[in-house]
Parts: C-alpha cells; structure tokens; sequence
C-alpha cells in the first residue's frame, strides 16, 4: 500500500506548479474517499520517508520543516533545487 500512497502522491505533486502544496487530507481523499482519515497515518510515514531522502519538502506555514516529530498541520510539496532553504 505504501507503494500505491507514494506513486499517487508524486503523481500529485508533478501536476503542481513550482512551489505549490497539497495538504495530506487531499491525498488520503484521492487515495479512499469515504474512509481517508484511515489512510492518514500511512501517509505521514511516505510523507517523512520521501523527505529523508530529500524528494519532497515538509511545509509549515509555507516554510520547510524538517520531518522529525511531524504533527499537526503541515503541508507538502516537491523538493525544492538548491534555492538554500534548509528545514528549521
């Protein structure tokens, strides 16, 4: 399963212009519709994983966190290049 939450996050994330987010929510919706508050902690654990390795950026109030201790809200978007924005 978190082989199909990767592949459709990313698929996601591509149809976005630069520097445009997606809330968790709006993957779990696309990922089970009438039960996505399930899908929410499998798509934190993608979410982080992805942003260890440095393919996606973890947002907060529309800056870069880093991905430990990840709660509350926060959004994500592709990695941003080399643009010197390090997570807090």
């Amino acid at each position: 399963m978190s082989s199909q939450v990767e592949e459709t996050l990313l698929a996601l994330l591509s149809q976005l212009r630069d520097k445009e987010s997606i809330s968790p929510n709006d993957l779990a919706k696309t990922l089970d519709a009438e039960n996505w508050q399930r899908e929410l902690p499998k798509i934190r654990g993608v979410i982080i994983g992805l942003a260890r390795q440095g393919r996606v950026d973890v947002l907060r109030k529309g800056k870069p966190v880093s991905p430990e201790g990840l709660k509350g809200v926060y959004r994500v978007r592709l990695a941003a290049d080399a643009e010197g924005e390090l997570p807090e």
